[in-house]
């Protein structure tokens, strides 16, 4: 049962309120102003170490899976973790989209995909004292610069794909792509574990379809493991193709074996495949593997649909950057939706400037109607950030008031959205997914995008 968010363990709550308010954000633009990076770097170093002391080497009591990559983090780790529990472990994972220790779930207020490191090392250790057996970490580029990783003792380190995000944040791809890259260097610098008597190996997963995945193959492990969609299948690669696809999922083999994965997005089965290969490399079974994989179930607020009777789809999905939302709109090919009303906006706070208009390029592209809209502003002007999406949208024949709408509030965005559509259409909203919170100058402030669309149902008087 999801926990009451009031009833958080500290410091989980107050990090969440803290890293997410205008006067955290303003701080800390202003210490990094200040600070030479080589104090800020040992300042997250101690604190690494101490939060790994504090807390008693909980990591070296699990078996741990990092999962790193730019798109694909939050569903990979759930359903890593839905496979694992299928098999008989005892699961606690931490993701974007949400916490989780041994079936129980906490709320992700955090705006952080990897927590901070006294908050991270808590969870790993109340894994450890309800009995968990593994703990699956989405692991970010923010998280590994700061040292968040230095206290985790990790098994299996796995790569999903790379592709331009974060830049600014980062001085560049190359540094972006380096970033990622510690998680692999970190892997074997820790000693090896046994646990209930099983000797557990360091192991290297990488994404073979991605043209990056030479970089991270390269480094250190006791063994390799590679998958994808291309090429040829052996012991350590593992290859998959689509068999077929239908309103009750899809029909997929790996390495020649059939399963049913009860999924339909694109980017579902590029996630799904990839945790099979990490729970494979744990020296499961490949056929036990897939039918724990044939349980697996949607991520919230990726890809969810929100039913209440009406004659037309309405959509939530995090996707909030390019390549995501390249692989959302394939994802809906197979529905033929007649036409495709998106609610779109991008983050502020300085985070990947350049993409916004390009955002609304993509959605100009895709879509027959384009609603603009405020996502997660931090201390920016709203306003600025939506007219650089719109500005995208303009470029490619959108025209205000007729196929294309800014409107700053989300939650009337959400009804204009659902209001325009008619039988047969879709409504995607997306970048903000199962986010329970939205970042503001003055800090965070309840938000939800589902319980937003069924408001605007609501209205239209569509109820559950």
């Amino acid at each position: 049962m999801p926990r009451d968010p009031g009833r958080l363990p500290d410091p989980v709550t107050a990090a969440g309120s803290l890293l997410t308010s205008g006067w955290a954000a303003n701080m800390s633009s202003t210490l990094k102003a200040l600070v030479p990076k080589p104090m800020i770097g040992a300042y997250h170093y101690v604190l690494a170490r101490t939060a790994e002391l504090l807390y008693g080497h909980p990591s070296d009591r699990l078996v741990v899976l990092g999962i790193t990559g730019t798109n694909g983090k939050s569903s990979t780790t759930q359903f890593v973790a839905q496979i694992l529990t299928e098999l008989g472990a005892k699961v606690g994972y931490t993701s974007t989209a949400g916490f989780a220790i041994a079936g129980e779930t906490i709320e992700n207020r955090m705006k952080m995909t990897m927590p901070g490191r006294f908050t991270l090392q808590k969870l790993l250790r109340r894994m450890v004292t309800t009995g968990c057996t593994h703990a699956v970490i989405e692991t970010s580029s923010q998280g590994l610069i700061q040292h968040r990783h230095l206290g985790i003792n990790y098994d299996v380190a796995l790569f999903t794909n790379l592709t331009p995000e974060h830049i600014e944040a980062h001085g560049g791809f190359e540094h972006y792509k380096q970033a990622k890259g510690i998680l692999f260097s970190h892997l074997t610098r820790r000693r090896h574990k046994t646990i209930g008597g099983k000797h557990i190996p360091k192991v290297n997963v990488v994404n073979a379809d991605d043209e990056h995945a030479p970089f991270y193959a390269k480094f250190p492990a006791d063994r390799h493991v590679s998958f994808g969609w291309k090429g040829e299948h052996s012991n350590d690669r593992l290859v998959a193709k689509l068999v077929g696809a239908g309103a009750d999922g899809m029909i997929v083999e790996v390495n020649g074996l059939p399963f049913r994965l009860s999924l339909h997005a694109e980017f579902e089965r590029l996630n799904a495949l990839a945790a099979i290969a990490a729970v494979h490399s744990l020296v499961y079974p490949l056929n036990d593997v897939l039918r724990a994989a044939e349980s697996l179930r949607s991520v919230p607020g990726r890809f969810e649909w929100i039913r209440a009777g009406q004659p037309f789809a309405v959509i939530v999905d995090y996707a909030y950057e390019p390549f995501a939302l390249e692989s959302l709109f394939r994802s809906l090919a197979p529905f033929h939706f007649h036409r495709v009303i998106g609610v779109h906006g991008s983050a502020g706070g300085g985070r990947d400037v350049a993409r916004r208009p390009v955002i609304g390029k993509l959605a100009a592209q895709h879509e027959d109607i384009v609603v603009v809209t405020n996502e997660d502003p931090y201390q920016e002007d709203p306003r600025a950030i939506m007219a650089a999406v719109a500005a995208g949208a303009r470029q490619q024949g959108k025209v205000d008031g007729k196929d294309l709408f800014v409107i700053e509030d989300r939650q009337a965005a959400i009804d204009r959205a659902i209001g325009l559509a008619q039988p047969g259409d879709v409504v995607l909203l997306t970048g903000k997914g199962s986010e329970p919170v939205m970042a503001v100058a003055s800090g965070s402030v309840p938000w939800d995008d589902r319980e937003a669309a069924r408001k605007a149902l609501a209205k239209l008087g569509y109820r559950v």
